[in-house]
């Protein structure tokens, strides 16, 4: 399969910042063939995540710290969370921005994260076999179950055998 003409234009201009900053405009994802010292230019890579969130992945390590650009890339697309440097995996509203869109984010949390209550019911809420990656202390949670119950009755396998034990819990596999 022949290469894309954009992408070679973008790969014979990859160090011409002008250039590449109207070509994220308009194909975020060209980030990817964008120089190494434009991948780590604030304006190029906003404006690449403006236009396609996943251009996150091809952002300098630098600028996935950047809270303001990581936030703007997962509050679209939350899965793209995992390009987020470890830095901010402990920024919880950052999580719940991406949670909101796809709860499968959860298994990109960290510990913390996966015992704090309100974390792991918007997760649940969106997808709710993602329980299993909770806290095993939320995976005894009752309201957490049967938030997960009502998105997905397969997250029943991964409550702890008190919850699975519980009238209501066994009421709602019905």
């Amino acid at each position: 399969m022949p290469v894309p003409v954009e992408i070679i234009k973008m790969k014979e201009n990859s160090t011409n910042r002008e250039y590449v900053l109207e070509q994220v405009k308009i194909n975020g994802k060209l980030l990817e063939f964008a120089d190494v010292s434009l991948q780590d230019d604030e304006e190029i890579v906003t404006e690449a995540v403006n236009n396609n969130p996943e251009a996150l992945e091809f952002a300098s390590n630098r600028l996935k710290g950047n809270r303001e650009i990581v936030y703007n890339s997962v509050s679209k697309l939350g899965w793209t969370y995992c390009y987020a440097e470890p830095s901010l995996l402990t920024d919880k509203e950052l999580l719940i921005a991406g949670l909101k869109v796809d709860g499968q984010i959860l298994y990109f949390a960290n510990e913390e994260m996966r015992n704090d209550k309100e974390v792991v019911m918007q997760a649940v809420s969106k997808k709710g076999i993602i329980v299993k990656y909770a806290s095993y202390k939320l995976r005894c949670d009752k309201d957490i179950a049967i938030a997960a119950l009502k998105q997905n009755k397969k997250s029943y396998e991964f409550f702890s055998e008190e919850i699975k034990q519980d009238e209501q819990i066994k009421e709602m596999l019905n």
